[in-house]
């Protein structure tokens, strides 16, 4: 059975499990379980329980400092990190902010690498986030379904039709498959790929 299989399965029973006790109390049970899914899963990626948890760790102090820092920025911003590489997207209205909201993310400790795919616009922010929020879930779920593609290895976000991919592909062949399904989903624009490939990547040591 394929990885993405076992996967989903995995996380259905858990789901299901957590609906059927989670009934009688929305408490522990339900949080606890919920938990022994999202290890499990975060098992199966590439970066392993302790790389998905110092990656959202540093997301979520790199999104403190926006907080602190500009509340136009941490509006308008959106922050994904995979292998300590922070990926930044969205739109503002002055080169300052981009600026801005770059240094602040290069300042949190252990970030490795900052991708700046923000945008500069009159618009200043104002997208279409139902569209991109429709874009990225239709995405997910072509990528979850093709047991061709380990989908848990990806981060998916959409800006305006621009579809940025951030992670870990098995190989060549993977990565083009998941931009063909981005390709193959209404309103897509552009594809933008922070993507690495798992065989071309740097030896330990080296």
């Amino acid at each position: 059975m394929a990885l993405n299989s076992l996967v989903l399965r995995g996380a259905a029973a858990a789901t299901l499990l957590a609906v059927g006790l989670g009934t009688a109390s929305c408490g522990p049970v339900g949080v606890v379980i919920g938990a022994g899914a999202g290890a499990g899963i975060a098992a199966y990626q590439e970066r392993g329980i302790d790389g998905v948890a110092r990656d959202v760790a540093l997301s979520s102090r790199i999104l403190g400092e926006f907080a602190r820092t500009d509340h136009h920025i941490f509006t308008n911003i959106s922050v994904e990190v995979y292998e300590s590489r922070a990926l930044l997207t969205g739109q503002v209205k002055t080169e300052q902010e981009r600026a801005d909201a770059v240094r602040l993310a290069w300042s949190v400790a252990g970030v490795e690498d900052v991708i700046n795919e923000i945008h500069v616009t009159q618009d200043g922010g104002i997208l279409d986030t139902a569209r991109d929020t429709w874009i990225t879930t239709q995405l997910e779920a072509k990528l979850t379904f093709d047991e061709r593609i380990l989908a848990i290895n990806y981060v998916i976000e959409t800006v305006g039709g621009t579809v940025y991919l951030l992670g870990i592909a098995q190989d060549d062949a993977e990565l083009q498959r998941v931009k063909d399904h981005a390709r193959s989903i209404d309103y897509v624009q552009r594809i933008v790929s922070h993507v690495r490939v798992k065989d071309q990547l740097p030896k330990a040591g080296s």
